[in-house]
């Protein structure tokens, strides 16, 4: 198997399944460090911020992604990839938010790029187990998953991506199913 990243909103099950996943298959699940870079920056990500502010902290995430997939000598899943980054970058941009979209669109070549680089194949986990309330997880917002679910799928339609791409059912909500799906997409 080549290196399969997981796409998809927070609360799908995304981690759990890339975990199980890499136990099937016998090889390393790479974690990237979301959480650690925002703290890095001393920035709080439940905390509201300007776009320059958001795409400045995205750009310092998807170099620390980079580099612990640069790290990885073995094929390897992910829970997190490029793709999933321009989605809440995007969605973060209302009707009045103030975008430099040459920016934006450089930090999306430059994701889309990097998808293309570290990920043969991706797979879209959509939005269907019941979400549970954790502390220190993300929002249980089930409109906003769903607005993130709609631009990752959107986004894994572009041209520029090059990785071959699975949609998961809503209704494939079982782990052993998701499981299976995923391996007879891409054994």
């Amino acid at each position: 198997m080549s290196n399969l990243g997981l796409c998809g909103a927070h609360r799908t099950g995304k981690t759990t399944l890339a975990i199980a996943l890499a136990a099937r298959l016998n090889i390393p699940f790479v974690r990237t460090t979301t959480s650690q870079v925002f703290a890095k920056l001393g920035l709080n990500p439940a905390e509201p911020m300007d776009f320059p502010t958001r795409l400045f902290v995205q750009n310092h995430v998807l170099g620390a992604a980079e580099q612990i997939w640069h790290d990885s000598s073995t094929p390897f899943i992910s829970d997190r990839t490029p793709i999933d980054m321009i989605a809440y970058t995007l969605a973060d941009i209302q009707g009045k938010t103030e975008v430099d979209f040459d920016q934006l669109n450089t930090y999306c070549d430059r994701c889309f790029a990097s998808t293309n680089q570290f990920f043969q194949n991706l797979a879209i986990i959509q939005p269907g187990i019941p979400l549970v309330y954790e502390e220190g997880k993300a929002a249980l917002n089930k409109a906003y998953i769903e607005h993130i679910n709609v631009l990752i799928i959107g986004l894994c339609s572009d041209r520029r991506l090059k990785a071959d791409v699975f949609c998961n059912d809503r209704e494939t909500i079982a782990l052993d199913m998701r499981i299976s799906k995923i391996l007879n997409e891409f054994s």
